[in-house]
């Protein structure tokens, strides 16, 4: 006698499974993370030396104008070049997750087309690029602690937590922007202007408390504010001090971001096939 079966649909089931694919295909999100670093080094002239030019120009630049020209005030006893590449470090890691994340849909059009897998992988995958180069700058920070031989507070150890936050807050709008992206194409333009424009209202080449009090908090409404102040916070060790009310803010606000571009991303990711 043959055996019956029951079919049960559950509420939510789909979902359910979604996420335990993500785990499933762990050996796929590998395999696009050293794709995409094997593509990014594959005959370069300078190779790794392009992710220590960039924020070490910028550094210089910043120092200049706002350090010696606008004689803009340092985070207590710290070099002001210094002051500015603890800055520097997580703004790099944010623009390049934010720039890789955002067009990696288009980029991996072909795949996305052919195979079955959760397509979120793809983004993901290639935040390790952007966090790869994260750790060569990171190493650049070393040489410059020990050229002005400055040495870092125990609150160092507090760095990982918000290297988390860096990345939250630029996988959250990065999410956002590629599953848009695959419908209107041109939003590629807006990221860009987005990473620039955001360069100089983060204060990456200046002190967050040069912001009047009372405007203090509205500021923090960029979540890189409480990124870069905390980051501060852990290398340059007392006096610099974090503005606790706008830091709060800022994670809530990555939190809030990330939810709305994992939501916006799920939301669009039955028609990627269709549209790249």
């Amino acid at each position: 006698m043959q055996e019956s079966k029951e079919l049960i649909i559950e509420a939510g089931r789909a979902n359910r499974q979604y996420w335990h694919d993500l785990w499933q295909y762990r050996e796929l999100f590998l395999i696009l993370a050293w794709r995409d670093l094997s593509v990014r080094y594959k005959q370069t002239v300078m190779g790794v030396a392009w992710a220590l030019i960039r924020p070490f120009l910028t550094m210089v630049v910043f120092t200049v104008l706002f350090g010696k020209v606008a004689k803009l005030p340092t985070e207590g006893t710290a070099p002001y070049a210094l002051m500015v590449f603890a800055a520097m470090l997580p703004w790099q890691l944010f623009a390049n997750a934010l720039s890789e994340t955002s067009n990696s849909m288009i980029n991996n059009g072909n795949l996305i087309s052919k195979v079955y897998f959760p397509r979120l992988i793809v983004p993901i995958a290639t935040i390790v690029t952007a966090f790869v180069d994260f750790l060569i700058a990171l190493g650049m920070l070393v040489v410059l602690m020990v050229w002005y031989q400055y040495v870092p507070s125990v609150r160092i150890l507090f760095l990982p937590l918000f290297i988390l936050l860096a990345l939250a807050a630029s996988i959250g709008p990065g999410l956002w922007i590629t599953a848009v992206n695959v419908k209107y194409r041109d939003f590629r333009y807006i990221i860009p202007f987005l990473v620039q424009f955001g360069l100089y209202v983060s204060p990456v080449g200046f002190s967050s408390t040069v912001i009047p009090e009372e405007w203090r908090l509205v500021y923090s409404l960029n979540p890189m504010v409480g990124v870069i102040d905390g980051f501060r916070w852990c290398i340059l060790g007392p006096p610099a001090e974090i503005y606790w009310p706008g830091l709060w803010l800022s994670i809530g606000t990555s939190v809030f971001l990330l939810w709305l571009g994992v939501r916006q991303f799920r939301k669009m990711e039955r028609s990627f096939a269709d549209l790249v």
